[in-house]
């Protein structure tokens, strides 16, 4: 691997020479550079390249040597955090220790290799087909979906969602409506392979998570009570949420528990999130969140048709 992409020497590059190897890199995969940026957050920074290509955004991720996975806590916990996780255990009669609790949902320790990427910067949907009202589809074989959406139509809502069928979803004052159609975990990969894209894997995932952090969150050990989350907000509160923001590498990702994203694997697997199920189930923060460290568990699924609602994917080039 040229050692000018790993991270270490990557960063004591000088920004003019870092404009030309992006510059190189976009010639190399038929890519638009850009800009450089410096994305910095939660105490890790990088400066890197924004790319364009068939309309996505990508990032450049140096790669790097990093350990990943969770088994103690590296600073300890927050007091809130630590009165949040006893009274759970309490109430499920757990008489193990926090960590001890964890470190089944988490992986264990290991060093990686990650190479270095060009990674989309936002999370895409699986199977959703966007369609006018006036599609036949909608206008003549399943019209009861349009009829059932224009029941609620001024309710309120944001997005109406017929599961396994089609939703229809509000811009503005403008509605968008899409039909969904079944995709298996082989057809997601082979059409990205035909379009010179792949999956992160597992550790590639996490390292694009969390950068090799070795607290439990990139940004420390717990949810900070002051952070504005997805799911846990206070009614009213203005305040942008703060795990939307794109991270150090300038990637939105793993914001949202109620968001699985697909990885590279034998079978179905998915990282960063358990499709709500935390959230739902009454958990606090910490928990309800946990899906989305980069040291939990990935979900391998039972079989390959993706669910379109929960599940997502990030296209990647693995630089050669």
């Amino acid at each position: 691997m040229n050692e000018i992409l790993l991270r270490p020497q990557f960063n004591k590059l000088k920004m003019t020479e870092k404009l030309t190897l992006m510059q190189s890199l976009a010639d190399c995969y038929n890519m638009t550079f850009q800009s450089l940026y410096v994305f910095t957050r939660w105490g890790q920074s990088c400066t890197t390249g924004i790319f364009e290509k068939a309309g996505r955004e990508f990032v450049f991720v140096p790669g790097d040597t990093v350990t990943l996975g969770w088994n103690q806590f590296a600073v300890g916990l927050e007091q809130n955090c630590l009165e949040e996780l006893k009274h759970l255990l309490e109430e499920y009669s757990y008489e193990g220790s926090p960590e001890h609790f964890l470190r089944q949902y988490t992986l264990p320790v290991r060093v990686a290799e990650l190479p270095p990427m060009l990674v989309g910067r936002n999370l895409e949907e699986i199977g959703w087909e966007p369609v006018s009202f006036w599609d036949s589809r909608l206008q003549e074989e399943h019209r009861e979906w349009l009829e059932a959406f224009w029941r609620h139509e001024h309710s309120g809502i944001q997005k109406y969602n017929i599961v396994g069928c089609a939703k229809f979803e509000r811009f503005g004052t403008r509605w968008q409506a899409y039909l969904q159609h079944k995709v298996t975990y082989p057809q997601l990969k082979e059409t990205l392979k035909e379009q010179g894209f792949s999956l992160p894997t597992a550790d590639e995932w996490s390292y694009l998570c969390g950068g090799g952090c070795r607290t439990l969150f990139p940004w420390g050990e717990c949810i900070d009570a002051s952070m504005h989350l997805r799911h846990y907000e206070v009614q009213g509160d203005p305040r942008p949420y703060d795990l939307e923001e794109p991270n150090f590498f300038g990637l939105y990702i793993a914001y949202d528990p109620y968001k699985q994203e697909v990885v590279e694997s034998d079978s179905l697997t998915t990282c960063g999130g358990d499709g709500g199920c935390g959230v739902c189930g009454g958990l606090g923060p910490m928990l309800g969140y946990l899906p989305c460290s980069p040291h939990y568990r990935p979900d391998i699924q039972k079989d390959n048709v993706i669910n379109s609602d929960f599940k997502f994917y990030r296209p990647v080039i693995t630089i050669q």
